[in-house]
C-alpha cells in the first residue's frame, strides 16, 4: 500500500493500508532520527475491556489484512475500511478520505498480483483498547516491498486505528500514520 498520496508514482510504494510512509523517508531522509525518549518506550499494554473472542476477531482482522497485501488483493483489502474512513499521515502532514489512499495503492496491489513485486505488511501493537464494538489500536507496522529484480525497502511506520464493527464485520475508520520508527522499537513490541 502506497503511504502518502504526492503527485509522483512508480507503482511500487504503496502502504496499508494499508497502508499502507517509506517513501517519505527515503526521499526526506533528514526526518529519520531517533527519538530520544520514545513514545513506544514508555507506552504500556492496557488491558482491553473487551472479551477473549473480541480480540481474537481484531487479529484475525489484523491477519486479513495483511494477506490482502501479501496477495496483492486490493478488493479484499478496500472492505477492511469503511467508505467514509480517514486517513492521517503526520509524515507527510496531510490527511484524506481513504478513496484517495486507494487510488495512490492501487498501482502496488496490481504490481503484486502480477507478480511483479512481492509485498507484506505484520503489524505489533503497544496499546489495545478494545470493546465489543469499537478498537483503537496503536502500535507499529512493517511494510515491505520488493519489486522484482530490485532490493526491498522496509519501512517500520508508528501508527494508530480507530476501527469498528459494523454488520458482524471489523472496518477501519481512521488509520494514522504517526512517524518513521526504528529497529529497536519494532523488536520491543511483542510480536
Amino acid at each position: 500500500m502506497r503511504l502518502f498520496n504526492e503527485p509522483f508514482s512508480t507503482g511500487y510504494y504503496w502502504s496499508l493500508g494499508f497502508v499502507l510512509t517509506f517513501t517519505f523517508a527515503l526521499f526526506q531522509p533528514e526526518i529519520v532520527h531517533a527519538q530520544e525518549t520514545s513514545a513506544l518506550e514508555s507506552a504500556t499494554m492496557q488491558p482491553s475491556s473487551a472479551n477473549g473472542a473480541t480480540t481474537q476477531e481484531l487479529d484475525a482482522y489484523w491477519d486479513e489484512l495483511s494477506r490482502t497485501v501479501d496477495a496483492g488483493d486490493f478488493e479484499g483489502y478496500k472492505v477492511l475500511y469503511h467508505a467514509d474512513a480517514v486517513m492521517v499521515n503526520e509524515i507527510s502532514g496531510s490527511t484524506y478520505p481513504i478513496g484517495a489512499a486507494f487510488a495512490g495503492w492501487k498501482a502496488g496491489f496490481d504490481d503484486t498480483k502480477a507478480g511483479d513485486m512481492d509485498a507484506e505488511v505484520t503489524f505489533r501493537f503497544s496499546n489495545r483498547f478494545i470493546d465489543d464494538t469499537t478498537a483503537f489500536e496503536t502500535g507499529i507496522f512493517r511494510y515491505v516491498a520488493h519489486p522484482v529484480g530490485e532490493e526491498p525497502s522496509v519501512s517500520l511506520i508508528h501508527f494508530d486505528a480507530l476501527t469498528i464493527k459494523q454488520d458482524g464485520s471489523w472496518v477501519m475508520m481512521m488509520e494514522r500514520q504517526i512517524s518513521i520508527a526504528t529497529q529497536q522499537e519494532w523488536d520491543a513490541l511483542d510480536k
